[in-house]
């Protein structure tokens, strides 16, 4: 199934890239409530250069994956018949042809626009066709394939797909509308009013075109308008937890009589929701009250988004203004690959403890929230214990390789590179090393940063040369010849400005060693595997099949990893909540 998705997702891929900026009575965001729970659409027209470049990368992960899919069918078709036939139909669909021809022939707009969104919480895609019988024959083609067709009705004079399925409580209703398609999943006894707002033959009274809060979002988070999305939590948990969303209530309703069934408990019983489930929902809803996405830059090369999680007052003043003293925190890292990660445990310990603290002197009464009492309960215990040195005294880590080469099927990877471990008591930390490790109760190091020659008993099973070092701040291993020339420089390098906690960068050449070292390792398993089944027909066909989808991903992953020069990334608190940013760069 995650192959499907992935493939539904370059298929579609094109409906979030492009828009038209003028306020369309007709626009897909002109349907969307503007007190829609969740959201993910485009706000404007990407260039056609940078639409095709990604394309084009869509299409050279195709047919890699299209193997995935002949496979997943091929396993699927004694269990599921059915949903086997539908994945051959979407693959014959797709097999041979570009993304972009594949649209044509399903008559999708990848130049048009789209809006993903809640009704409440159910779910509704709107996007534009080019060619409406097209789509309407594409899905013909689907539900012949899949063998259980949709019903059709009429409404306010649309005709309209729809499948009921009466255990879930749930029903699918799909509809083209002029120039556009939708699609619904509501609750099997939804009234007409909604099924006529879903379908569009109602308006809301306030659309998210009109509100703006799409336009809002990207001009305070720098997102570009090809693609932005929010869940709005302080929307979402009170509807679900409350009781009063009628897609949750039908999933809640047919979970309950399919227990009734089995236990005999009544079903009245289960649905008695606790007066008290919305308000904890909106407590909790008030420390983390949204997240929210968006690409920062886009185009042929580069390919930048940032994620947002708005966060309550207390939480961002807590950690905006911290300056982790890790070196290396404070610079964008120099080697191929180089994550730094700032894990300040004192200031956390003071911020778990105190949150343990606030749920204990009110704690939730609410059944499906009750078992967070225990959970902060023990987070409490967790905080107190890390008080106890070396890890109350932890700062963060650092990890940069300059090296790194697969290993043979049972061998260890070959690599080269540091570590630093910042602590706020480096020569502590040494010592408690020194009790639990006794060849190095001779070992010595000063705070000088310079390296010194771990013991033979620690550097022979690497077959490299190892070195340790100590500074004010931290303590760091440097593994592979010539490593040790740069601990001085690791050491001494910026610590972390206000707010920063992690940083990342990743070349190509070694994301590919590491997409290779994956593989190398999947291929030996599926070996292993099929030798030990050798005298079970049905089992070595089993692993063939998965060792087929396998070979076939990493196949994917190496072909995509070829392509990419350069991978960064971020983490930061800034005074709205906690900012997570990713660059990637083509060649």
């Amino acid at each position: 199934m995650r192959s499907t998705t992935r493939i539904a997702a370059l298929g579609f891929a094109g409906l979030l890239l492009a828009a038209c900026h003028h306020k369309d009575k007709d626009a897909p965001l002109a349907f969307v409530p503007a007190d829609t729970p969740y959201v993910v659409a485009n706000l404007d027209v990407l260039d056609d250069d940078t639409r095709k470049a990604l394309l084009a990368q869509a299409d050279a992960q195709l047919p890699s994956e299209i193997v995935q899919l002949r496979s997943t069918a091929d396993d699927m078709a004694e269990k599921d018949p059915d949903a086997s036939r539908l994945l051959k139909a979407i693959i014959a669909e797709l097999d041979g042809k570009t993304i972009e021809s594949f649209a044509q022939n399903a008559g999708l707009n990848i130049k048009g626009r789209s809006a993903f969104y809640g009704l409440g919480l159910s779910p509704v895609v709107r996007f534009e066709l080019v060619d409406p019988k097209a789509f309407d024959a594409f899905v013909g083609r689907l539900e012949a394939a899949y063998g259980k067709p949709f019903d059709t009705a009429t409404l306010g004079g649309l005709n309209y797909r729809k499948h009921v399925s009466a255990d879930a409580g749930l029903q699918v209703v799909m509809a083209v509308v002029g120039k556009q398609a939708v699609a619904a999943l509501l609750p099997a006894d939804a009234p007409e009013a909604t099924l006529r707002l879903a379908l569009g033959l109602d308006r809301p009274a306030k659309n998210l075109q009109d509100d703006g809060r799409l336009d809002k979002l990207a001009k305070d988070k720098d997102y570009q308008p090809w693609a932005i999305g929010q869940v709005d939590l302080a929307r979402l948990l009170p509807l679900a937890a409350g009781g009063k969303d009628p897609l949750f209530n039908a999933l809640i309703k047919a979970r309950a009589e399919s227990e009734s069934a089995k236990t005999g408990e009544p079903v009245e019983n289960q649905l008695k929701v606790s007066p008290s489930c919305e308000g904890e929902a909106t407590r909790i809803a008030a420390r983390v009250p949204a997240l929210s996405f968006g690409y920062t830059k886009l185009d042929q090369k580069h390919q930048d988004i940032r994620w947002d999680v708005s966060l309550a007052d207390d939480i961002t003043k807590a950690f905006t203004g911290l300056k982790v003293e890790l070196p290396g925190l404070g610079a964008s890292g120099t080697a191929p690959f180089d994550i730094s990660l700032a894990l300040p445990v004192a200031q956390l310990r003071t911020f778990w403890a105190a949150q343990a603290e606030a749920v204990a002197a009110k704690p939730f009464t609410c059944p499906s929230l009750v078992e967070l009492n225990d959970t902060f309960a023990k987070i409490g215990l967790m905080a107190q214990q890390a008080a106890v040195p070396p890890v109350g005294d932890l700062l963060g880590a650092r990890v940069a390789l300059d090296s790194f080469e697969p290993g043979n099927n049972d061998s260890m990877p070959k690599f080269s590179g540091r570590v630093v471990i910042g602590t706020s008591n480096p020569a502590g930390l040494l010592a408690m090393a020194q009790t639990v490790m006794p060849g190095l109760q001779q070992f010595k190091l000063a705070a000088d940063g310079k390296p010194v020659a771990m013991p033979p008993e620690f550097t022979a099973p690497l077959g490299t040369p190892v070195w340790a070092a100590m500074g004010p701040k931290a303590l760091a291993l440097a593994v592979g010849t010539g490593e040790d020339a740069k601990l001085g420089d690791m050491l001494s390098a910026a610590s972390g400005d206000a707010g920063r906690l992690g940083r990342l960068s990743l070349n190509g050449d070694m994301y590919q060693a590491w997409v290779k070292a994956m593989a190398q390792k999947a291929e030996h398993i599926a070996e292993l595997t099929a030798s030990a089944d050798a005298n079970d027909p049905d089992a070595q066909a089993t692993a063939k099949a998965a060792a087929e989808r396998s070979k076939a991903q990493f196949e994917s992953m190496q072909a995509q990893a070829a392509r990419i020069k350069s991978i960064g990334g971020d983490i930061r608190m800034d005074s709205k909540g906690l900012v997570i940013s990713n660059q990637t760069e083509l060649k």
